[in-house]
């Protein structure tokens, strides 16, 4: 049995696949306004100040997408990628630049979007379906089997308004791939459904990949892009910074999160507890033997140091070490207690170490917490995510761990 989780199917070459979507120097602005009310508007130009602001959410954006392909926009809120889903489905025109598309179309853009609220799931089903180019009697073929898949075959003459987001979500996306598109949009919609409607829907695009659909994709689940997709395109601020493998554009996208949240804590401070004992000053994580920021490889033990300074001796006082992954998922904790580690009394600074031996993270990034404590537990410092490491991508498995693999056939 294959294990779809791990395997997706190879995309035809770009010799033999036409271009369904070119995109050409496309760029879009919004503009923003900074008054409610026309009270507001009249004082504001009678001072003479701007009520109005641009906002460029793409600039200068070119990609060319062949048929075939399953391609993630990735990036940061605000970045620009679910504006650049809207410009290659047509629902927004951008303001400079050109995209040429080609072949039918299935957009999921927005929580029902296209739906009537007065309409009934039936009638909603005939609506879309015929703005995505079927004819009546191609909808009657293919009813039941949009019911079946949506699952709220009870609520199908129910009015639309009524549902909840989860129902509103089957019926869209069970509308759109009963369409034979060929090009399928989709903009983080998936995350509303129940696991088991996710699932179905995973399916569902891993037999479109085996059919030689395109798919364009938006979505924060980092996990999907490097299962699902075959290329990733990296927007900031509006611009392309990455397109290619979608390993390496998940690595540069956490860097840009990273270098965010530094920034973000050098400008609010440190959120740490008041300085009473000690205060932890620095820490560090890298491997044994390699610079800070070289990712962990393997076969490599993980040194976390500590530089703290002490402002006055504390008995029996205790470190320990949480690492998190980019979810916020505890992966590991620790402590000098569990690892039988007496620390001495101290004042002034000291460096404390630990290290893991060859810890079989799985890929991504990881933050380091830090806290010191007394005897009682008390916390007398704290430094969360005081630092981050990168664990190399492994192409054998993907996940929070990492085992090697090996299959064998075993006769009974």
């Amino acid at each position: 049995m294959t294990d779809k989780l791990t395997t997706r199917p190879e995309p035809r070459t770009a010799e033999s696949s036409p271009e369904i979507v070119v995109i050409d120097d496309v760029s879009k602005r919004f503009v923003l306004r900074k008054d409610n009310s026309l009270k507001e508007r009249l004082v504001a130009f009678g001072r003479g100040r701007k009520h109005r602001e641009e906002f460029w959410a793409l600039r200068n954006v070119s990609a060319t997408i062949t048929a075939g392909h399953t391609v993630a926009l990735i990036g940061h809120n605000g970045s620009g990628k679910s504006t650049l889903l809207k410009v290659i489905g047509g629902i927004v025109d951008p303001t400079s630049g050109t995209v040429s598309r080609r072949g039918r179309i299935a957009a999921l853009l927005e929580l029902g979007a296209g739906f009537h609220p007065d309409l009934t799931g039936r009638e909603n089903v005939y609506l879309n379906a015929s703005i995505m180019g079927l004819s009546r009697a191609e909808t009657e073929a293919r009813f039941d089997d949009i019911v079946a898949f949506s699952g709220i075959g009870d609520f199908i003459d129910t009015q639309v308004k009524f549902y909840s987001s989860g129902m509103y979500v089957r019926l869209a996306f069970a509308v759109a791939v009963h369409t034979d598109p060929d090009l399928l949009l989709v903009d983080e919609v998936l995350a509303v459904g129940d696991e088991a409607f996710q699932r179905k829907c995973l399916d569902k695009i891993r037999s479109f990949q085996e059919e030689g659909r395109t798919i364009i994709l938006v979505t924060h689940t980092l996990s999907q892009v490097i299962e699902l997709c075959d290329r990733a395109i990296l927007l900031n601020q509006g611009e392309i910074v990455f397109d290619g493998e979608p390993r390496d554009a998940v690595s540069q996208f956490r860097d840009i999160l990273e270098e965010r949240r530094v920034t973000e804590v050098d400008a609010n401070g440190r959120l740490t507890a008041p300085e009473r004992e000690a205060r932890i000053n620095v820490v560090s994580a890298k491997p044994d033997g390699k610079t800070v920021g070289s990712p962990l490889e393997r076969d490599d033990d993980l040194l976390i140091t500590m530089q703290i300074d002490h402002y006055q001796p504390v008995e029996g006082w205790t470190c320990g070490v949480q690492i998190d992954n980019a979810m916020g998922q505890v992966v590991l904790g620790t402590s000098t207690p569990r690892a039988g580690t007496e620390l001495p009394a101290s004042s002034g600074p000291q460096t404390l170490q630990l290290r893991l031996q060859q810890p079989q993270f799985g890929p991504g990034k990881y933050f380091v917490n830090v806290s010191l404590m007394d005897p009682t537990g008390r916390h007398f410092a704290d430094l969360p995510q005081a630092t981050s490491f990168d664990v190399a991508q492994d192409p054998s498995t993907v996940g929070m761990l990492y085992a090697k693999p090996t299959f064998s056939i075993v006769d009974d």
